[in-house]
């Protein structure tokens, strides 16, 4: 039987996770209204990312997969690291120097994706989700840290290069 908890959290994961995933074609294809790849690398690339366009590719796919994924209930923490090294990455290079609030263009959005990707890593996906048989599929604090840690690693690793 459905709970109410099992709906709540298919709830979240579609809404954030499919939001992501439109959020990563918009970069990647140019839908609902996205400037495509050519546009999107001409930006990374003024935000110090070279070359722009792989860059480009590596932050549309990981929202793509990873909001397909968090959506799915597939590959749960690995679908929440990408969540996670994304916004560290929107943090530290686009809404970090405009302080918390959205309004003033600050890091508000970015913190709340990557809280509930994290979340979501470490509740599970629920009973409705492609991951419910394997072991990672229940969350705990092993899936946590490895979404944080690797979704940190990711963005360390991206900002350094």
């Amino acid at each position: 039987m459905m709970t109410a908890a099992d709906f709540g959290l298919l709830l979240i994961r579609l809404t954030f996770g499919l939001l992501m995933a439109a959020h990563g074609a918009q970069k990647i294809f140019g839908l609902f209204g996205g400037q495509g790849l050519t546009a999107t690398g001409k930006g990374f690339a003024a935000l110090g990312y070279h070359p722009g366009g792989l860059f480009a590719v590596i932050g549309g796919m990981s929202e793509l997969l990873g909001g397909l994924g968090l959506a799915l209930g597939l590959l749960t923490p690995l679908a929440a690291a990408a969540l996670i090294g994304v916004m560290i990455n929107a943090m530290a290079t686009v809404t970090g120097a405009h302080g918390l609030w959205e309004t003033d263009g600050g890091v508000e959005y970015s913190v709340c994706i990557a809280v509930v990707a994290l979340a979501v890593a470490a509740n599970g996906p629920g009973r409705l989700a492609a991951d419910r048989p394997f072991r990672w599929g229940k969350g705990g604090w092993k899936e946590a840290a490895f979404a944080l840690g690797l979704g940190g690693v990711a963005a360390a690793i991206m900002l350094a290069l």
